[in-house]
């Protein structure tokens, strides 16, 4: 399996278990699946007996449901981000990127440079729709990953920088 990470925060933002494209040499599109994943305690893992009345109470206390991506990975939302907020993060995080390339990959710089305008287009072009997501630990220097919905309205799909993510096989 390979675990995706973003270069600056390190942490995990998705895994090759998904369905995953490339689109313009620029953005990993992973498509994720609406799922809820269960809260609390089972107390029967531990070795506890819940009587018949107790029995899966406290499981959907503290269950979630959500992108399973975004679960999986304790990937965190940002609220209240408007288009500019989002332009002036952006400029700073393609700066970062750019002089990462440079030290340690000088031979992708080039296709970050051409791919990143168009890639920018596309995204300010339906900002609108967008929902935003920080790494596990809400790094004010790492990627900020969008998400949004398929035409039918309930498939959800992330976006992620290319460049800002390292590659780990476990």
């Amino acid at each position: 399996m390979i675990i995706y990470k973003d270069i600056f925060s390190g942490d995990e933002l998705f895994s090759d278990t998904y369905k995953i494209n490339v689109i313009d040499d620029f953005i990993y599109e992973v498509e994720g699946k609406i799922t809820t994943e269960k809260g609390g305690i089972d107390e029967s893992v531990i070795g506890a007996n819940a009587s018949a009345e107790e029995a899966g109470e406290g499981l959907e206390e503290g269950a979630k449901t959500g992108c399973n991506i975004v679960l999986a990975n304790r990937l965190n939302s940002i609220t209240g981000y408007t288009k500019d907020d989002y332009k002036t993060y952006i400029k700073s995080y393609q700066k970062r990127i750019l002089t990462w390339l440079q030290a340690n990959n000088p031979d992708r710089v080039a296709g970050f440079q051409a791919a990143a305008g168009p890639g920018m287009k596309r995204i300010l072009k339906n900002f609108k729709n967008w929902e935003f997501f920080r790494g596990e630990k809400m790094d004010e220097d790492g990627m900020v990953a969008l998400m949004d919905y398929r035409e039918d309205g309930e498939t959800p799909y992330m976006w992620f920088f290319k460049d800002g993510l390292e590659e780990e096989k476990v």
